[in-house]
């Protein structure tokens, strides 16, 4: 690589649970970057149930899991969704691929950094939970994303992570994109209790980088299995999205 080459920004996406449209995020703030003359690398992280290929709508013949056991070029398994927009498609079905030994993250940081280079964003869509592959992928990326909602499960599996990725890797800054927000009043509500709670018991200041705010062209997106800044760009959550993507270098 150049010495005058610049290293892309590698941002995790993850969520203290599933079900608050994670991976719905990644692939519509993958878009909107990749609109703005950005090139992005989705990496999907999600070892066992793989989708992001599903959002877009892709034919995978090769995935991370096929990278780290024959250690063939990752760039082999690279599939380009749309312009300036590259996938990594990851594992699904594969239990074993949820729990990566020391070796295999390792293996997988290489492959990461060797296709990455060529990219100005690398976004790694991570399973939801605890599990190791989401710790190793929050400790490896430059900064992390996290996507909550105002349910109160949410709210509470979403601490639980903030609490553990502080307390035990030695992470100290936490993003936060607040999906399905019901108004304004709401937004504000559920992100000023999780940081006062954070900063009360950990000491901890959490950034918001935005919301978006429920809307039903993201629920018919879901259900026609497509990206919703393409399906309905101008939508109040397409807006949400592209205000991020655009703002992205000083929120951060």
């Amino acid at each position: 690589m150049s010495p005058n080459k610049k290293m892309p920004l590698t941002l995790c996406v993850t969520s203290g649970k599933g079900g608050v449209g994670k991976t719905s995020f990644t692939v519509n703030f993958a878009l909107a970057l990749a609109r703005n003359d950005n090139r992005v690398l989705v990496v999907d992280g999600d070892m066992g149930l793989a989708n992001v290929d599903v959002l877009l709508r892709l034919s995978v013949k090769h995935n991370i899991r096929d990278a780290l056991e024959s250690g063939a070029d990752p760039r082999q398994a690279l599939i380009f969704a749309r312009p300036n927009l590259a996938v990594l498609p990851g594992a699904s079905g594969v239990p074993e691929m949820v729990s990566l030994g020391v070796k295999q993250q390792a293996r997988l940081a290489d492959f990461i950094k060797s296709v990455s280079v060529d990219f100005d964003y690398v976004l790694i869509d991570t399973a939801a939970g605890i599990g190791s592959s989401v710790l190793w992928y929050n400790r490896y990326s430059d900064h992390n994303i996290f996507i909550l909602s105002p349910d109160p499960t949410s709210m509470t599996d979403a601490y639980a992570l903030i609490k553990l990725l502080s307390r035990d890797h030695g992470i100290g800054r936490f993003n936060l994109v607040l999906n399905f927000v019901r108004g304004a009043r709401e937004g504000s509500h559920t992100v000023d209790t999780i940081k006062r709670v954070t900063q009360r018991f950990l000491n901890l200041e959490l950034a918001h980088l935005g919301s978006i705010p429920e809307d039903r062209a993201v629920r018919q997106a879901v259900l026609d299995q497509l990206p919703f800044v393409e399906q309905t760009p101008g939508s109040k959550a397409a807006r949400a999205i592209h205000e991020m993507a655009q703002r992205v270098h000083t929120l951060l």
